[in-house]
């Protein structure tokens, strides 16, 4: 077979004249809003309205989330970049939850009144440690998927992450709250 240079050297030179004038997108995670009283975050009315009140988190509403070790969930219009800097460390933790040795409803009741508490004090990234389960029946967590979807159903969660190894790893969860919610 013949190969012919002389047509993939006309068509890289026919691409490199129409790119000629073309310049990258500067890569940024931010929004630029003309409105400066335009809120940091995209807001859904209709997607806020399906959220359950806050305190009554329920166990009935089962919504799909990443599954596995290091599961995690970023609310729907939530740039993904926030679950990436979540997972990284960006914000600090500034609260902790221990619920080893909670049951079932004692966990939703403290969660509750948890996040309630750093919202009031405008607190942005909060772990609440739920442990891996290794003392559970079948040695698998009972609280870490309840959790998840509890937080799900809150309507000032924006995004939360299995944590780092050094801050519980699958035993914890980083949650990052709305700003000045």
């Amino acid at each position: 077979m013949i190969e012919d240079h002389g047509k993939d050297n006309d068509e890289m030179a026919l691409f490199r004249a129409a790119m000629q004038d073309v310049a990258p997108l500067p890569v940024s995670d931010k929004v630029i809003h003309n409105d400066p009283k335009a809120p940091p975050y995209p807001r859904k009315e209709r997607y806020v309205e399906e959220i359950a009140p806050n305190d009554t988190l329920s166990d009935h509403i089962s919504v799909a989330m990443e599954t596995g070790d290091a599961w995690s969930y970023v609310r729907p219009g939530m740039p993904h970049q926030t679950l990436r800097r979540l997972r990284r460390g960006y914000w600090g933790i500034q609260h902790n939850l221990d619920l080893h040795g909670c049951t079932r409803e004692e966990a939703r009741q403290q969660l509750i009144a948890f996040l309630d508490h750093c919202i009031q004090r405008k607190m942005r990234c909060v772990r609440v440690i739920h442990g891996k389960g290794l003392s559970s029946k079948n040695r698998e967590p009972v609280l870490k998927s309840r959790i998840g979807n509890w937080l799900m159903q809150h309507t000032d969660v924006l995004a939360f992450c299995q944590a780092k190894p050094e801050d519980g790893g699958g035993g914890a969860v980083l949650i990052l709250l709305k700003a000045g919610a």
